[in-house]
């Protein structure tokens, strides 16, 4: 009987985030990232996504390990929450350690968690898995791909990368390792998809920085600059301009601060000496040496660029003689948050730099070109796209054929799928429980479909409350019923609506009967159904009723 491997995506199919892979063989697990992602605007409450694990759980005997690509949220951000699940190893590389390490440290997990660090170019034998990390370039430090190795041969994992010819810490993508793989022969590739509908080549990061200096010099202004906080080398070239043009450094936001500390101590980021300044010290500066890097590229809420842009950031009051600088693209469904925060900014006064035809930011994702130079390179028998929407997933298809491949060696996956490649063969056999765990506050799993059906009520309709109070003794409603609405009319100006619906609930509860009033399950479905319904035709809204019963 041929050997098989099975590879299980439990995220990053039809969706960006959440990514993670599951690979079997010989009886044993390894696992591929650990992300979470983004609520949609119909999560009403949701912190966060993770995946359905429920598989892995069943199977935790089996896992070897959790390897980490890089450290980006849609790869690590899941972690605290599977690891309170299923205990087992994780290898990575240092900056990508370090990242993992302050989430495990949040979370109290970080003594019972074997946090492994892992260099580029060096292998790890786990189990009958053999895992080469392969260095990439990326907008994060310290990315890699994997070349998983079992007895039945290779397969090459990308992770998030791009071909950057001049990266900013000068460490190329090992293009050469995977020409080796290749002439080695490689069973199967599961690559990037992100940007395979672009043409041509990705920008090179060191573009950005020629725009920076631009900006900065003869700046009069104070030089707000906001980035996405992982990204080690675009801070690093905000500090370099800053430095050049005199100017003093100053971080504003949890998430940046965390990643400056980690960076700077592992050697990742260099800032030169007196460059950085406490935030409460570099007001004392005169604005044309001041430059504030800072959260909020995507118009999150609670950012430091937000409450700055709307007034209640305690250290930072922006106005005319300030200049924000964007240099990030809005994630797809965050384009509105963004133009909020700019356009209070411009309503401030702020000179806001924000075109991207400015060079203000450079994608960390291959292009077709840089995907057909992986393809060529690897020339593997058999391929999976993966990490992007079904748009991506399909073009990417498409990209793989227009380099040669059979179509019959192309599995183009489902989140769920068990995929089941021998050496001579590819397919789909059967599938796993997989999907959606909504994280809100403290609470993960607990929010379903039926709590955010709700949710969406009470967002859209509001709320009605119908208080009835009967008789202990006879059953019979002692008073009319009382009425109090959340989120769905001005009650001073519809208090004949208000009467009118206290009658027709206290109609709906007389009409169940003195006898069957004890059934109060029967007594809250009359009066729920007889206002819902009366509500309807009179306003064309569907609140929320919640009838609550009480016997005096």
């Amino acid at each position: 009987m041929a050997e098989k491997m099975k590879i299980i995506p439990l995220g990053g199919l039809d969706e960006i985030g959440k990514n993670m892979t599951v690979y079997e063989y010989g009886g044993e697990i390894i696992i591929v990232d650990c992300g979470m992602g983004f609520p949609g605007d119909d999560m009403y409450g949701v912190d966060l996504v993770i995946p359905d694990v429920s598989y892995l759980v069943k199977q935790r005997g089996r896992i070897r390990g959790l390897f980490i690509t890089h450290g980006h949220e849609d790869h690590i951000g899941s972690i605290p929450y599977i690891l309170k699940q299923i205990n087992m190893p994780i290898y990575c590389t240092r900056l990508t350690a370090g990242l993992i390490k302050l989430k495990l440290e949040e979370h109290g997990l970080l003594k019972q968690t074997k946090l492994i660090t892992v260099e580029a170019g060096e292998m790890v034998k786990v189990g009958k898995f053999y895992v080469e990390f392969i260095h990439v370039n990326h907008s994060i430090a310290d990315s890699v791909a994997f070349a998983i190795r079992t007895n039945m041969g290779v397969v090459i994992h990308t992770g998030d990368f791009k071909i950057d010819s001049t990266p900013i810490d000068g460490d190329v993508i090992d293009l050469g390792r995977f020409g080796e793989l290749g002439r080695e022969g490689v069973l199967a590739l599961l690559a990037d998809s992100t940007n395979v509908e672009r043409p041509g080549y990705t920008m090179s990061e060191k573009a950005v920085s020629h725009t920076f200096e631009r900006l900065f010099a003869g700046c009069k202004d104070r030089i707000i600059v906001t980035t996405f906080a992982s990204n080690v080398h675009r801070i690093q070239q905000v500090i370099n301009a800053a430095a050049a043009n005199g100017r003093k450094v100053a971080v504003s936001g949890r998430s940046m601060e965390n990643i400056m500390k980690v960076s700077t101590e592992l050697g990742y980021m260099k800032v030169p000496k007196g460059v950085l300044m406490d935030m409460t010290k570099i007001k004392n500066q005169p604005k044309d040496k001041q430059v504030i890097v800072t959260t909020g590229s995507q118009g999150e809420e609670m950012s430091a660029l937000y409450r700055m842009a709307f007034s209640t950031h305690r250290q930072v009051d922006l106005g005319p003689g300030d200049r924000v600088i964007i240099s990030a693209s809005a994630i797809p469904g965050n384009e509105k948050t963004v133009s909020r925060v700019i356009n209070e900014l411009f309503r401030k006064g702020v000179d806001v730099v924000y075109d991207r035809a400015d060079m203000l930011h450079v994608s960390g994702h291959a292009c077709q070109e840089e995907l057909k130079i992986i393809h060529a390179l690897v020339k593997p028998k058999f391929f999976i796209p993966v990490h992007g929407e079904q748009r991506h997933l399909r073009r990417h298809v498409n990209l793989a054929m227009e380099m040669g491949m059979d179509r019959r060696n192309i599995v183009l996956p489902e989140i769920g799928n068990v995929i089941e490649i021998t050496p001579k063969t590819i397919k789909v056999n059967g599938s796993v429980p997989s999907g959606e765990v909504l994280v809100d506050g403290s609470g993960v799993g607990d929010v379903g479909a039926v709590v955010l059906r709700d949710r969406k009520t009470l967002a859209e309709d509001g709320m009605v409350v119908v208080i009835l109070n009967f008789s202990a003794q006879n059953n019979q409603l002692i008073n009319e019923p009382e009425i109090i609405t959340r989120g769905f009319i001005y009650v001073k100006e519809n208090e004949e609506m208000m009467k009118e619906l206290s009658r027709v609930a206290m109609n709906a509860a007389e009409s169940v009967g003195a006898k069957r009033v004890k059934d109060l399950a029967e007594v809250r479905s009359a009066v729920k159904s007889a206002v819902s319904s009366y509500l309807f035709k009179s306003t064309r809204r569907s609140p929320m009723i919640i009838p609550v019963i009480n016997r005096v």
